[in-house]
């Protein structure tokens, strides 16, 4: 049997049944940009109920909150290992459902919980539940697609991955104006079993028997090898891990700084919609220009804005004695998310494409080791958080520039333009 097919039209592929399915381009980025919204609905949609569960749940520090977060990509990063194998193994699909069945019980944990480290235990097993959609569509979406092709995809799918997660913490809000806070955790059963009832019907299986590889240990650890000592891999992995780690820095924060230093109140849900909204648009906007210009360049440039405003923000807060007016801080989180937008896919991409022929370990790999830097990073900037905006501005200066002099070690050159 052939390979699958890449292209950016209709995927047809054979189904287990082995009838043909197909999916088009548009119902399939929809569905991929679901499944891994999955994650950033666990996230975005509690940001609001922070304070309430931190009060019903009797939490005597107000930083202790983050953890929700925090533990959500802890069982995120340690999840993603054992997906990518499982599924070379496996198959995609098994593997998808097992994820969302353990997302589900997170999930019902969390809802029922009656205690503070209850609820971080729900947590933790709906990050390990999310790692599966996660890993699962980057190595479908390799399965399908390789190089700038593949960095286009994945380009769209974020986009339309963040405007989901940019009106998440209104729905949250929503929600808690009118019913208690449990009921988002309701939200996210529902989507869980909409999510996985689609995927059955729709999806095609795109690891075909013959490439599937026996589940041993030796086979795993070679291919973990592989992908760790292949300078571009773990090179651009560190990347986006250092990036990442800037945004879980302002995830982790985004609900005190809006709603206790700044003092929105209900309006919080729209500060943080404006600033993921500009992340969807770099997203857009890399899909349509990356194949011309190619990834490493705009990575290189989008580096050196997000130093450059970094540092003018800092000038700023200092200039000011930290009395930065909300207007400088939304225009300074726009121009930064917008940067982040343009490094999302492309960081994966770049560092999945010589890893075609071991798309699932490589993707467990790569997700794995991304976030628990990016948990670890984004966490220690997170409980830095003092009542001011330096702590969250100097996190993203400092990794930044990490991740600019990784690439610059990595040594891939930008490609020519087009």
């Amino acid at each position: 049997m052939k390979e699958p097919s890449r292209n950016t039209g209709t995927v047809y592929l054979m189904k287990k049944r082995t009838s043909p399915t197909t999916i088009s381009f548009v119902e399939y980025v929809l569905l991929m940009a679901l499944l891994m919204s999955l994650t950033a609905l666990s996230i975005d949609t509690v940001l609001p109920i922070l304070p309430l569960v931190g009060h019903d749940l009797h939490v005597a520090n107000e930083n202790d909150t983050q953890f929700m977060i925090s533990f959500l990509f802890a069982g995120f990063s340690v999840g993603q290992i054992f997906y990518g194998p499982a599924s070379d193994t496996a198959g995609r699909l098994p593997t998808l459902y097992v994820g969302i069945i353990i997302f589900i019980l997170g999930t019902l944990i969390s809802l029922t919980a009656q205690t503070f480290p209850l609820m971080l235990l729900g947590r933790f097993l709906q990050g390990i539940g999310v790692a599966s959609p996660r890993v699962m569509s980057l190595a479908i979406t390799r399965d399908l697609y390789a190089g700038r092709d593949m960095a286009r995809v994945m380009s769209i799918i974020m986009a339309v991955f963040i405007f989901v997660p940019a009106i998440a913490p209104a729905i949250g809000q929503g929600i808690i104006a009118f019913v208690d806070w449990h009921y988002i955790f309701v939200l996210l059963l529902v989507i869980a079993v909409i999510s996985s009832v689609w995927v059955y019907f729709r999806l095609p299986e795109t690891l075909h028997r013959e490439y599937r590889r026996p589940f041993r240990i030796k086979t795993i650890l070679n291919g973990v090898k592989e992908a760790a000592s292949n300078k571009i891999t773990l090179g651009y992995t560190l990347c986006a891990g250092f990036i990442f780690g800037a945004f879980v820095g302002f995830l982790t924060s985004a609900q005190q700084i809006y709603q206790v230093l700044y003092g929105v109140g209900d309006l919080f849900a729209l500060y943080f919609a404006v600033s993921a909204l500009s992340i969807g648009v770099s997203s857009i906007l890399n899909s349509m220009v990356v194949k011309k210009y190619g990834m490493e360049r705009i990575c290189h440039y989008a580096l050196i804005s997000m130093m450059f405003t970094s540092v003018a923000f800092i000038i700023s807060l200092l200039v000011l004695e930290q009395q930065m007016p909300l207007s400088g801080f939304v225009i300074y989180a726009v121009i930064t998310f917008f940067c982040a937008g343009l490094l999302f896919g492309n960081f994966n991409a770049i560092a999945m494409e010589p890893m075609g022929h071991i798309a699932g370990i490589a993707s467990a790999f790569c997700g794995a080791l991304s976030s628990a830097i990016s948990v670890m990073l984004g966490t220690i900037i997170g409980q830095m958080y003092n009542g001011t905006l330096l702590p969250l501005s100097l996190g993203f200066l400092g990794l930044s520039v990490c991740t600019f002099i990784t690439q610059f070690m990595v040594g891939r050159k930008p490609a020519p333009a087009l």
